[in-house]
């Protein structure tokens, strides 16, 4: 366009600024877009970085029709001031000062222009704050004095005076650690401190005479800002809590700011035992609950109110839920009456705390989840604190009834209210991580994908009040859940998401209880579930009720491991999930049965009382009904239960053979599969079948993590085939690229080939990591194992080496130690150098093989160095080369090894060596 193309030969080229050429350009700037726009912003960028740009920035503040252009001016002035402001003239900053100034009370003289000008003239106090930052208080000592005797001239002047302060609070007081020095922060918190009471006699007579709203209320939210750094001496040694409690709360308009204000003294760090200041803060707290009291009534449905009032309502109610968290965590010593015969004088006080608690505890009724998680951290605090002064049951307690005068004070005093906070709780409960089966925003139920972190961190404050909450009455607990489970039985309250909040808040309490209690308890909670289960009809409701038995039950580990025949039920009712087809049911059973199969294990593998044999041989008897329903991944989770299970069988013959009939169903898959390979090896091209090998292997690898080194049978089975597989794969995999190229590796089948190999170096990974007989591994598996693996690594192209040999290579270091010292020279020589290849090009290609690699070295540093203190110099030399680009890089896995460090430092052992190396490093 012409007028661009004007703009950037004028712009570039004269001193002076054409300012109606600048409008133009600003206005293409904002309501263009393509080209033009890309172009307007160019040539705006390109006059912003021009080193004299802020010459200019009078004349478009004077001259300039748009505000827009204005703004640009002035962040062209606000980078000069933050850069350059110290190199400029003094007779400059002057002049910048005061046209600035001078520009800040032509925008503020008048309520109207202050309106129309609102955007700009809080950049303009930005600006200002910036030059106070580097000027104030050595070049401009009376910059306090300046501001309040203006303040005194004009009310908007006052007002934006206000906002200034305001701002100049948080550039010094809130992030000073992230724009100044630390000496130059220091400075300025002393000089505002020591300058500060001008500032609060301002703000005190502004409060006192109110000559306006809009005065007021910006004379409120500076004082807000002040009271998180002010001298306590201002707040408690001046009648500024009393004039704030008593006559702005009564004003809708004021209350908000009012109880922000009241908040910041509630949190105010009091290092004085000064009986005055207590008094004050018990006066504001009585007559703030006063004025509370006649607006809100302890009748009135918080939760119906908030949800159709207004914002300001709403955040009127957010900001007192804010004021009495904040007071009652800090100081509900001052304000707790705990005589049963309440004296005059504390009549008052205890008529206001017991208003407060139950205003917080209706407030914590409101669905709004910021101002629940509000409430909630003082219920926490609070049921933490009434538990440690008494943690232990009562004598008197343990037969059901509470002592009441046996019971401390402070717990008398909250029972009814913890009572009423038990049910809030219990209705509200938040979903833990463990729960798949969830209800969407369409009123679906599905199975949740993706972890809720705000949701489980939710639910871990939740679960600890509750625990509390039950450790205090235990009694209150279960009558209320039973209450609400029974509404749930007969239909009086039955939802998805009433019943889901009822068992996540039954399931968050488990070990709370005396065994009995639990027992009884349990058996009626599971008992109702599965009666509902019976009872209602549609898939959706069983899947729900289902995911809620599993996670009642998988809680309860120690009640499972008391009644045997109630355990066998459940697992019983497990497998009959596993069937069920609804998404996340079968996930959810098969994670509840290795959760309690990790932690019940030894009673699936003993005789039980009226068995004839352990649970754990007649649940392999039946393997293939069980799972003949689930995925594959889903498979791989039962026999990793399973195998956890097996682990606690300490009879090895008898663990041998659970072993082997747990991995019957897919060694007899393998051996078929062996078989027709060895006849001809082209069916591992086929696509389903490699499919079938890689499902095998994870098979193994889910049971070889739990069951441990005992898997020594199962792998002993299929070792020899498992390395015949690698090979012809490799090599199926290498001829494949040598004929497509390095496209070939995108190639499905070659995917799945190269995964049958990772998941072979995952199980021996495995098996290796679990097992401590270094004699077994070194003779048998090493061997083998090297010969097939290592050559196929150096040999294949770079794309299609396997980083899991490294790692693998580094857990056989860490397992046998010395004992691989022989073998140390046979894996520098087949991985090192390729390896070394790959990675030296960059710091970011083949990230897994770069990590992989450094840990490799590193363990072999650590566990074998006397094979390096023997090497050629010339080899020695690669390894520190290789080391010291480990340390260069940004990759902080990498780089973090530190293996440079560690290397020096055992090679300072041998002085003459060392002193070689450091000659040739210089």
């Amino acid at each position: 366009m012409e007028v661009l193309a004007q703009a950037k030969l004028q712009f570039a080229q004269n001193d002076r600024i054409d300012v109606n050429l600048l409008d133009q350009v600003v206005r293409i700037m904002n309501q263009m877009s393509g080209k033009e726009q890309a172009e307007a912003n160019q040539i705006l960028m390109a006059l912003k970085e021009d080193r004299d740009s802020w010459t200019k920035v009078d004349a478009i503040l004077q001259y300039s029709a748009l505000n827009e252009s204005k703004y640009f001016a002035l962040q062209i002035l606000e980078a000069v001031i933050q850069h350059k402001w110290k190199s400029l003239p003094q007779v400059q900053r002057d002049g910048i000062k005061s046209y600035i100034v001078s520009k800040m009370l032509e925008l503020s003289a008048e309520q109207s222009i202050m309106e129309q000008n609102q955007l700009l003239l809080h950049k303009m106090n930005l600006v200002l704050v910036q030059i106070v930052k580097q000027d104030w208080p050595k070049q401009w000592p009376t910059f306090i004095t300046d501001i309040v005797e203006s303040s005194k001239t004009n009310e908007t002047v006052c007002i934006n005076n206000m906002n200034i302060l305001s701002l100049l609070s948080e550039e010094v007081f809130d992030f000073g650690s992230q724009n100044l020095t630390q000496a130059k922060e220091q400075h300025l918190k002393q000089q505002f401190c020591g300058q500060f009471q001008e500032v609060f006699t301002l703000c005190v007579n502004i409060l006192e005479k109110c000559p306006s709203n809009s005065m007021v209320q910006a004379t409120l939210k500076t004082l807000q800002r002040f009271l998180t750094w002010i001298p306590v001496g201002y707040v408690f040694e001046t009648d500024i809590t009393e004039l704030l409690s008593a006559n702005f709360l009564s004003l809708e308009v004021y209350r908000v700011i009012t109880l922000q204000c009241l908040t910041e003294i509630s949190q105010i760090q009091v290092e004085t035992n000064d009986p005055s200041y207590n008094e004050k803060l018990v006066k504001m707290f009585c007559i703030t609950m006063k004025h509370i009291s006649s607006v809100l009534s302890v009748d009135l449905d918080l939760a119906a109110v908030y949800k159709d009032a207004s914002d300001q309502d709403q955040k009127f109610i957010s900001s007192l839920a804010q004021f009495l968290v904040a007071f009652i965590k800090e100081h509900v010593h001052l304000i707790e009456v705990t005589e049963e015969v309440i004296p005059e004088n504390k009549r008052i006080v205890r008529e206001a705390h017991d208003f407060a608690i139950q205003i917080l505890l209706k407030i914590t009724m409101i669905e709004e989840m910021e101002v629940f998680k509000v409430c909630l951290d003082c219920w926490c605090w609070l049921t933490a604190e009434l538990y440690r002064i008494s943690p232990f049951i009562q004598p008197s307690s343990l037969y059901g009834m509470m002592s009441t005068n046996r019971e401390h004070p402070r717990r008398r005093l909250y029972r009814e209210y913890l009572s009423a906070l038990r049910t809030t709780m219990i209705s509200r409960m938040a979903k833990p991580e463990e729960v798949l089966i969830v209800e969407n925003d369409q009123g679906e139920v599905v199975r949740e994908m993706v972890k809720d972190t705000d949701s489980i961190a939710l639910y871990r404050n939740m679960r600890e009040t509750l625990v509390y909450l039950t450790h205090l009455d235990n009694k209150d607990t279960e009558m209320k859940m039973t209450e609400k489970l029974a509404s749930q039985v007969n239909g009086g309250e039955f939802s998805w998401k009433n019943l889901n909040r009822l068992c996540w808040a039954v399931g968050s309490i488990s070990g709370t209880m005396i065994e009995e209690d639990e027992k009884r308890f349990l058996v009626l909670v599971i008992r109702d579930l599965l009666g509902l289960c019976e009872q209602k009809r549609g898939k959706d409701n069983k899947a729900v009720i289902a995911s809620n038995i599993m996670y009642v039950v998988g809680q309860y580990p120690r009640f499972l491991r008391a009644h045997w025949k109630f355990l066998k039920t459940v697992i019983n009712k497990l497998f009959e999930f596993m069937h069920e087809t609804h998404e996340g049911v079968q996930d959810m059973a098969c994670d509840t049965f290795i959760k309690i199969a990790i932690k019940c294990k030894r009673h699936f593998v003993i005789v039980q009382p009226a068995e004839n044999k352990p649970f754990v041989e007649e649940m392999l008897e039946n393997l293939t009904g069980i799972i003949c329903d689930l995925s594959h991944p889903q498979v791989h989770v039962f026999y990793e239960a399973v195998g956890h299970i097996i682990s606690a069988q300490i009879d090895g013959s008898l663990q041998e053979a659970l072993i082997m009939q747990l991995m019957e169903i897919p060694n007899r898959t393998w051996n078929d599969i062996i078989a027709s390979a060895s006849t001809n090896d082209s069916v591992l091209e086929e696509h389903e079948m490699v499919k079938s090998v890689l499902n095998i292997l994870k098979t193994n690898v889910a049971a070889c993590k739990s069951i441990g080194s005992a898997f020594v049978t199962q792998l002993g089975n299929i070792y020899s085939d498992l390395l015949s597989v690698y090979k012809i794969l490799s090599e199926k995999v290498s001829r494949a690229v040598t004929t497509a190229g390095e496209d070939a590796l995108k190639n499905p089948l070659v995917k799945t080939m190269r995964a049958v190999k990772r998941e072979i170096l995952i199980l021996l990974s495995t098996f290796i990591s679990k097992n401590g007989d270094a004699k077994l591994i070194l003779e048998s598996i090493v061997p083998p194992l090297f010969d097939a693996v290592l050559f196929d690594y150096q040999k294949n192209v770079p794309q299609a080496r396997e980083p899991k040999v490294l790692s693998l290579l580094s857990i056989l270091v860490t397992q046998l130690g010395s004992l691989l010292c022989p073998q140390v020279p046979n894996i520098l020589g087949a991985v090192f150098q390729c390896s070394i290849d790959m990675i030296n090009k960059d710091m970011e290609a083949f990230p897994e093989h770069r990590t992989n690699f450094f840990e490799l070295v590193l363990s072999l540093v650590q566990e074998c160095f006397p094979v390096f203190m023997g090497m050629p110099q010339e080899d020695l030399s690669t390894v520190i080369d290789a080391v010291v680009w480990a340390f260069q890089h940004t990759m902080r896995n990498v780089a973090e090894i530190e293996l440079l460090v560690i290397i020096v430092q055992r090679l300072i052992v041998d002085n003459t060596r060392m002193t070689v190396l450091s000659t040739n490093r210089c």
